[in-house]
């Protein structure tokens, strides 16, 4: 599944709650993404900040490593922009272990993904 996109950015609509761990396997990145979303809230006090993350996903649909934030974009001191990336890290950790269809958790295993996550939501 080598034509599977590496990189995806996902900014904007943002849903109330967590990823339902029975929800139906997740077939494409663009469904991951939505379901990472869904599980975003902003620090109220963020502004119009943005934070991008870098990490891989095992087939399993938890992390290899930590999420690593590769962009940030945040007005404040160090403490405000520490709590804007912990944010986000908290968001993605919380929609763990994500369910993917076979096909999809072929593909993504392994590989970098990147993920903005932005303020305020919109």
């Amino acid at each position: 599944m080598k034509g599977v996109a590496r990189l995806f950015a996902v900014a904007g609509v943002v849903l109330a709650g967590g990823y339902p761990s029975n929800a139906a396997p997740l077939d494409t990145m663009t469904e991951v993404g939505d379901a990472i979303q869904a599980c975003w809230t902003p620090p109220t006090d963020a502004g119009n900040a943005t934070v991008t993350l870098s990490f891989s996903f095992k087939r399993d649909g938890t992390l290899i490593g930590p999420p690593r934030p590769t962009a940030i974009k945040v007005d404040g001191d160090a403490n405000a922009k520490k709590a804007f990336v912990d944010a986000a890290t908290t968001a993605l950790q919380k929609c763990l272990p994500l369910s993917f269809s076979p096909k999809l958790a072929q593909g993504v295993a392994g590989n970098v993904f990147t993920m903005q996550f932005a303020s305020p939501k919109q």
